[in-house]
């Protein structure tokens, strides 16, 4: 197709781009070459630069042609006419009375000079302009184009769950908070600055709205997740009937280490870390799972719904896959911000 294109072009407007095209490609190709000496570049610009020469060789010996038009001389040219023409004698003997001279043999027509195209040159000149622009364009544009690593990565979103069914616990949960509201309310602009990595941006983001474990479905406990490339944050809010001294209680018979209780925003709340689980998923024929590994430690900060410690917690769990933790302080800047999006829960 873009060979049928050139050839309904004019000669002087189809040759200068050709020229144009291959002097710029070949040029472009032979300096790749000689940058990261690659053998194929160089290979395609010896071609594209012998083609530009061939075309240039076409034009300037059309140009000759123009300049010195070859005239089609015929083989047989007119003979030499006598200066007077010779009587013609009368059949009786006498002078004819009107001399009539001898037809002279018509003159070749002489060779019409070629119609010269006043618009050759003018479309050279158009043609060569506007496809150097163009080369200059392809050869500087790299340049003046951001690098991939220039490119500042957009922060993920939260999905919208708007339409999605909710379990009947969270219809029998005064003013509960949904998973979708829990991400947005987590995965703030500042986040990564709270968690002492400011240069970083959120790659993941989920949400859900689950029901605590072990309660038949009874209990609501929506959950949200934000993970960055240094750390994880996980938040929930978990509607029993569990106040904070009940809660650290508890703790005694687990696993739970650096266990300190204190108050956020007025709140009773505790501090404690404990082991994540690790669970691998094979999606091969079997689609069997390994068993539950320890997984990294993580820091969590669990605090009451309410001031007056009715019952329920949000909690916000942070982890890393290289075992670091951020300080507490960051936990408690994180809760300050997320927790006045959760709605305190009213008298039982």
């Amino acid at each position: 197709m873009l060979g049928f294109l050139l050839r309904l072009l004019p000669f002087w407007v189809r040759e200068p781009l050709l020229i144009v095209l291959g002097s710029v490609l070949g040029v472009r190709l032979m300096y790749l070459a000689v940058h990261d000496q690659h053998l194929a570049a160089a290979g395609l610009g010896t071609v594209f630069l012998v083609f530009t020469a061939i075309r240039v060789y076409v034009v300037i010996h059309a140009l000759r042609e123009r300049r010195n038009p070859r005239t089609a001389a015929s083989a047989d040219g007119p003979g030499e006419l006598p200066a007077h023409p010779a009587p013609q004698v009368h059949p009786q003997g006498g002078p004819a009375a009107q001399a009539q001279p001898a037809a002279a043999a018509a003159p070749h027509p002489a060779p019409k000079p070629p119609k010269k195209d006043h618009n050759a040159w003018g479309q050279a000149i158009a043609a060569v302009a506007l496809f150097g622009v163009l080369g200059a364009v392809l050869w500087l544009g790299p340049n003046f184009m951001p690098a991939d690593d220039d490119v500042v990565a957009q922060p993920v979103s939260c999905s919208e769950d708007a339409h999605e069914k909710l379990p009947k616990a969270f219809q029998h949960t005064p003013r509960p908070v949904t998973g979708d509201q829990l991400c947005k309310a987590l995965n703030r602009p500042d986040l990564a600055q709270l968690l002492g990595t400011p240069g970083e941006k959120a790659t993941t983001t989920s949400s859900s709205n689950n029901t605590a474990a072990l309660t038949g479905g009874k209990i609501a406990e929506p959950e949200a997740e934000v993970g960055f490339d240094t750390y994880t944050v996980h938040v929930s809010a978990t509607y029993d009937h569990l106040s904070t001294d009940q809660y650290v209680k508890l703790m005694k018979y687990g696993n739970e280490q650096d266990i300190k209780t204190l108050k956020v925003l007025g709140r009773p709340a505790v501090l404690f870390s404990d082991h994540t689980m690790k669970i691998e998923i094979n999606l091969g024929s079997s689609g069997s799972g390994g068993p539950v590994q320890q997984g990294p430690l993580a820091r969590t900060l669990a605090v009451a719904l309410d001031r007056h410690d009715r019952g329920g917690y949000c909690e916000i769990s942070v982890w890393s896959t290289s075992g670091a933790l951020p300080t507490d302080s960051a936990l408690l800047g994180i809760a300050e911000k997320v927790l006045p999006k959760i709605p305190e829960r009213t008298a039982r």
